[in-house]
């Protein structure tokens, strides 16, 4: 069994869905937190020291932190609508509490400075369609530097793939100091909708592929909803929706360079790949979400 996929249970506590610490991980920076809370519930969560985004994957709640309160408005489904969230800081007891239920992501960066919290609009986040033809994917970036600066270690996007088309790819790495690249620990968080194309299922899958060019790493893996990926080090894409199955992923990276960075390096096997995407159209499917709502 690979060490490096985590399928859904093999991650839960006795009552959330996903607890994954960067010790558990095996590594120093990058963690995840998926909670699950039922309608009228409160739960209190100590950050210590991690910063994190509270990001609803389904539901809505109220985020209470340092004598701040956010009203998260949330979403149905990841594949419903671009979704507003909080940045809690490293050292706070941030109490959360819904009214209808909720599952809520947390992605977490183990860090050194203590920041304010701070609400993220939808509206300000961007929505990018990347790639072209049967690479055309929407990528989120709601967590990302230059978008988001209010963090000290934490970076996280969101991503959806039209069901038969790839992303994250070309192939690529960040996993050393280089003129195109920095240094960070990933995690993908998979959610795969079945056949409506909006509730997430375990009926459907995708496929995700990490490797290094020596060879330690090879793995090609089946995913399917709620599964999780870390990427340690190595080469990773492509991410491929079956027919059928739309998927998202949520990215949480975070390393130990001083200033925040997503910088990476295509493989340069497959780099050329992306010049052929000027001569393609773009998979009218995309983008699939926005601030209002569904679009395609």
């Amino acid at each position: 069994m690979s060490k490096l996929h985590r399928p859904l249970g093999t991650l839960s506590d006795e009552r959330d869905p996903v607890r994954l610490t960067p010790d558990s991980a095996g590594w120093s920076y990058s963690g995840l937190r998926v909670l699950s809370l039922a309608a009228g519930e409160t739960r209190v969560v100590r950050t210590g020291e991690y910063e994190a985004f509270v990001l609803p994957l389904a539901g809505s709640c109220t985020v209470r932190v340092d004598e701040q309160v956010f009203e998260l408005a949330g979403r149905d489904s990841v594949f419903t609508r671009v979704t507003d969230f909080a940045y809690v800081p490293r050292d706070a007891e941030v109490e959360l509490s819904t009214a209808a239920g909720i599952e809520v992501a947390l992605p977490m960066a183990r860090c050194g400075r203590r920041l304010e919290p701070r609400y993220g609009p939808a509206e300000n986040v961007p929505v990018e369609v990347r790639g072209a033809g049967q690479a055309t994917r929407q990528v989120t970036n709601f967590g990302v530097p230059g978008v988001w600066d209010h963090a000290d270690k934490l970076n996280a996007c969101e991503l959806i793939t039209p069901g038969g088309n790839w992303s994250s790819y070309p192939p690529h790495k960040h996993d050393e100091v280089s003129e195109c690249e920095v240094v960070n620990e990933e995690i993908y968080y998979f959610r795969i909708a079945g056949r409506d194309g909006v509730t997430p299922s375990r009926e459907g899958f995708g496929l995700h592929r990490t490797y290094t060019s020596d060879g330690e790493l090879d793995e090609d893996v089946a995913v399917r909803d709620g599964d999780v990926f870390l990427i340690p080090r190595g080469y990773h894409g492509p991410c491929v929706a079956a027919p059928g199955y739309p998927m998202y992923y949520l990215n949480v990276l975070a390393g130990p360079a001083d200033e925040r960075s997503m910088a990476f390096c295509d493989d340069p096997a497959h780099g050329w790949v992306r010049d052929t995407w000027n001569d393609q159209e773009l998979d009218p499917r995309c983008p699939v979400t926005s601030q209002e709502g569904r679009v395609s």
